[in-house]
């Protein structure tokens, strides 16, 4: 069973809500990207998300852009977060996926992509701009090395993609709560009606991402949702902990554990 699976059957044994922290690849450039998987994994994260550095980043807020360009400009190829994902894996409980542009996995060929992301330990991929002709060949590829993709559905996503990637994406359905672009909100999104029309299309958990960042805004989501997906607010803290020469590593992990509390 895929590590993405385990980590939704596990949350749910348990009675929770699955924690999923996102973090940008490179970005603050030190501690390296595996000690912060590590600082995720050992504060309880049980999926963690990694975003590949992409030079037009799709629908993420200033926050998340910003670490991108940053990582950019500090030369983070795919190759860099791949080799930093392997470094990590052996001493990681929870599922690592990377969220990519599909750009980035045409240029370097869908299949070499995918060999690569299996041999560095993912378990997974989020394509967010991966349109229906890219989506089937891509669930193909990943189905053919136990890596899931997960489909991303937004407000603005047309029924007949909704149905398309339901039926095509596996280990979870990422339910973008609002429409527009990343960013800490100060209330948790109402995402409860939009969750039940989704479980008539899928018996895939449904994580739910865009504006979640304190631990009433998970329990909020937890109603309804299996999954709590934590971008921008961890992305500003440890930018904001580099900028002070805090322990950044330290800080990733209170971060996650204070979203238990």
């Amino acid at each position: 069973m895929n590590r993405v699976n385990k980590a939704f059957e596990k949350a749910r044994d348990e009675g929770r809500t699955a924690l999923m922290p996102y973090l940008t690849a490179g970005d603050p450039p030190g501690p390296g990207l595996a000690e912060l998987i590590k600082a995720l994994d050992g504060a309880g994260a049980d999926v963690i998300e990694i975003g590949i550095p992409f030079s037009d980043p799709i629908a993420d807020g200033p926050v998340i852009a910003s670490a991108m360009h940053r990582a950019l400009e500090r030369g983070v190829t795919p190759e860099h977060v791949f080799d930093q994902i392997q470094a990590s894996r052996e001493s990681v409980e929870a599922a690592l996926v990377a969220m990519v542009s599909v750009s980035i996995v045409t240029h370097i060929g869908i299949d070499e992509f995918i060999d690569q992301a299996r041999a560095s330990g993912l378990d997974g991929l989020i394509v967010p701009d991966a349109d229906l002709d890219d989506f089937s060949p891509l669930a193909e590829a990943c189905a053919r090395s136990n890596l899931v993709l997960i489909p991303l559905i937004a407000p603005t996503t047309s029924v007949e993609r909704q149905q398309v990637i339901a039926r095509e994406g596996s280990g979870f359905l990422y339910l973008l709560a609002r429409a527009g672009v990343t960013g800490e909100r100060a209330d948790a999104p109402d995402v409860s009606e939009r969750i039940k029309a989704l479980r008539n299309l899928t018996d895939l958990p449904i994580g739910v991402g865009f504006g979640i960042s304190t631990s009433d805004h998970v329990r909020a989501v937890g109603e309804h949702a299996d999954g709590a997906i934590i971008g921008s607010a961890l992305v500003r803290a440890l930018s904001e902990a580099h900028q002070s020469r805090q322990d950044v590593a330290a800080v990733a992990a209170g971060f996650v554990r204070s979203l238990r509390a």
